[in-house]
């Protein structure tokens, strides 16, 4: 669990709705069935037009990363690279190839079967850094579904307040209900405002992180790899690797 997520939102809702009741506000006023149908409702639809299926079930699938972002354990990949030279260094690079089935990160075990297929150094690279990349794309794209929430939402939240207004406009004959009918409408700006700038765009960039967490980690296994079929010293590429911690 990510500490940081669970408490920005604690903070995030308890400032809010702290400060409506100091100045004097009800919690009641902010409950509101139909604006939190037409800002919730409205936003994923309009998204969901925007999104191909294939991306909006990746999105699910990272919206997961927010709460519980994967373990990137920097340290211990540079530990089974060293290892792994060392094995190729003593062994052969064919002796690697007990590791591959044993490697549970696809993409470390891609690299190793590469390695142990005898491909040229800048092959690897290639196939890789493709294969890198492919899947940085893909993930963004995910987060691109967050970013589409946040950036419907506050407009949602505008056309909920109008259809508010265009109600209270109906009751013009009854003075009483104005304020409180007026004040409802509001609440669907409010929902779309905290929709995005609470929620969709914090937890669209928490997820972008672990995607570059991700990335960098298979960077490192690139450089790694390559300076094994290179056949450079496991010292020298343990410290070469080591600059990648401190990014």
């Amino acid at each position: 669990m990510d500490i940081l997520t669970l408490t920005g939102l604690i903070v995030a809702f308890g400032g809010i709705i702290g400060g409506m009741l100091i100045e004097g506000g009800h919690i009641s006023s902010l409950i509101n069935g139909p604006a939190f149908l037409i800002v919730v409702g409205g936003t994923i639809g309009a998204v969901l037009v925007q999104t191909p299926m294939v991306v909006f079930k990746r999105a699910l699938a990272r919206s997961k990363w927010a709460f519980l972002p994967p373990t990137v354990a920097m340290e211990s990949a540079i530990e089974k690279i060293v290892e792994w030279s060392n094995i190729a260094r003593k062994e052969g690079l064919l002796r690697l190839e007990d590791h591959i089935q044993q490697e549970p990160d696809p993409f470390a075990s891609k690299a190793l079967q590469l390695l142990v297929d005898g491909k040229e150094p800048e092959e690897i690279r290639h196939i890789l850094e493709l294969d890198m990349s492919i899947r940085e794309e893909d993930d963004l794209q995910a987060v691109g579904f967050f970013e589409g929430v946040g950036g419907y939402a506050p407009t949602i939240g505008i056309i909920g307040a109008v259809l508010g207004l265009i109600h209270v406009m109906g009751n013009l004959a009854d003075p009483s209900k104005l304020g409180g009918g007026i004040a409802a409408a509001f609440v669907a700006t409010i929902y779309g405002l905290l929709l995005a700038n609470v929620f969709a765009l914090p937890m669209g960039n928490k997820i972008k992180s672990s995607i570059k967490k991700q990335t960098r980690l298979c960077e490192l296994i690139i450089e790694g790899v390559i300076a094994i079929a290179h056949g450079e010293n496991p010292r020298n590429i343990e410290s070469r690797l080591q600059g990648f911690t401190q990014k």
